[in-house]
């Protein structure tokens, strides 16, 4: 593997896992009140674009990393829609 190939690995890596504690967090307390719905729909939709662009270019460390990100970023906007408070809409 070439080096800015590893430089994209631990990138991805690190943006990636940095998801775990939010979906840890937020499993555990069953409450994502204080999570922004537009904010993770946006933020989910950049990563799925990012994935379609490494899957036409066929950039193993974008599409893994991307890949697993978008599916932490659904977790989370699942979590949003069902821990919401029982008087929301």
């Amino acid at each position: 593997m070439l080096h800015i190939d590893w430089l994209g690995t631990v990138a991805g890596s690190l943006t990636t896992v940095a998801f775990l504690p939010q979906v840890i967090k937020t499993w555990r307390t069953r409450s994502a009140q204080d999570i922004s719905g537009l904010t993770f729909a946006l933020f989910g939709s950049g990563v799925a674009l990012w994935l379609l662009y490494g899957l036409m270019l066929d950039l193993w460390p974008v599409i893994l990393a991307n890949g697993v990100t978008l599916v932490l970023s659904l977790v989370i906007l699942w979590f949003k829609l069902r821990y919401r408070p029982a008087d929301a809409p």
